[in-house]
């Protein structure tokens, strides 16, 4: 069976729950440790979801907050319903498809 994967990016929130609420208050730590990252850069990861993140940078990050990747990258899985196959679509109704028969009477 098909599973959906999704993940949701909770950086911006770690930040918050440890009294950082700027990028400009982040870069010092990543820096400290370092991570050069552009103000760019660190705003794109404070307020977005990356598609790409190299493990210094995770590394460093929950170094700074002091929490896991797990803290950091919240997943989701559910089942998707399964594809029919070519031959399993619902049955044909052939009497709905029928043409209903003619009888001829003669007129009189």
């Amino acid at each position: 069976m098909p599973r959906q994967i999704s993940y949701r990016w909770r950086l911006r929130e770690l930040m918050a729950a440890r009294g950082m609420f700027t990028v400009a208050e982040l870069m010092p730590h990543l820096t400290e440790r370092g991570i050069t990252l552009s103000s760019s850069q660190v705003h794109r990861l404070v307020s977005g979801t990356p598609e790409r993140l190299s493990l210094p940078v995770l590394a460093t990050l929950c170094d700074i907050l002091d929490c896991t990747p797990t803290d950091l990258i919240a997943t989701s899985a559910q089942n998707l319903p399964g594809r029919r196959a070519a031959g399993e679509e619902a049955p044909i109704n052939l009497a709905a498809r029928r043409p209903a028969r003619v009888r001829l009477t003669p007129e009189g």
